[in-house]
C-alpha cells in the first residue's frame, strides 16, 4: 500500500522549504529491476503517468547532469510537458532529479524528486520524497499523480 508519511495523510511542511511529499511502496522485483524501469526509456514509456495517460515523446538520458523531457498525453484532454535535470544517478540505489512542469500553474514551481531503492525481503522498497510545493492543491495533484503512476509500475514489473 502506498502511504504519505508515517502519520498518514498528513502533509510535511517546513517554512524554509514548504510542503514535502513522502511516499513508499514495495515491489515485488528487485531494486537493479526496479531502478532500471526508471532509467530505461523503453521501458518508462510503458508505465509512466496516472492511469490512461500514454508518454507519446521523451527526450531521456538518464545521466548526471543531463536533461529531460516528458509529454503527457491524458485520455481527453491536451498534452503537457514536464522537465528537468538528473543530479544524482547511483544505480541500483538512488535517483535525484529536478521536476517543473513546461506549462506551469501559477502555484508551480521546479521541485526535487530523491528516488530510493531499498532493499527488502518482498523485494524493493521504493521511497519517493518530492519538494517543495508551494500549494496544499499542488501536493495533491503530486500526491495523486505519483500514487497511480507507482501503481502502474507495480503492474509493469509483475
Amino acid at each position: 500500500m502506498l502511504v504519505s508519511d508515517v502519520s498518514g495523510r498528513e502533509l510535511a511542511h517546513d517554512q524554509s522549504v514548504g510542503l514535502q511529499l513522502h511516499l513508499e511502496k514495495v515491489l515485488g522485483s528487485s531494486p537493479e529491476r526496479v531502478f532500471a524501469a526508471f532509467t530505461d526509456a523503453d521501458e518508462l514509456r510503458q508505465w509512466w503517468g496516472p492511469e490512461a495517460f500514454t508518454v507519446p515523446h521523451l527526450q531521456f538520458d538518464v545521466v548526471e547532469g543531463a536533461s529531460y523531457r516528458i509529454t503527457m498525453q491524458p485520455p481527453d484532454t491536451d498534452a503537457f510537458h514536464l522537465g528537468g535535470t538528473f543530479r544524482v544517478v547511483e544505480p541500483p540505489g538512488r535517483l535525484v532529479f529536478t521536476f517543473a512542469w513546461e506549462e506551469p500553474d501559477p502555484d508551480d514551481q521546479e521541485t526535487l524528486v530523491v528516488l530510493c531503492f531499498q532493499s527488502a525481503d518482498e523485494g524493493t522498497n521504493l521511497v519517493l520524497d518530492q519538494q517543495p510545493f508551494k500549494t496544499e492543491q499542488r501536493w495533491q495533484l503530486h500526491h495523486d499523480g505519483w500514487t497511480d503512476t507507482v501503481e502502474r509500475l507495480a503492474r509493469f514489473l509483475d
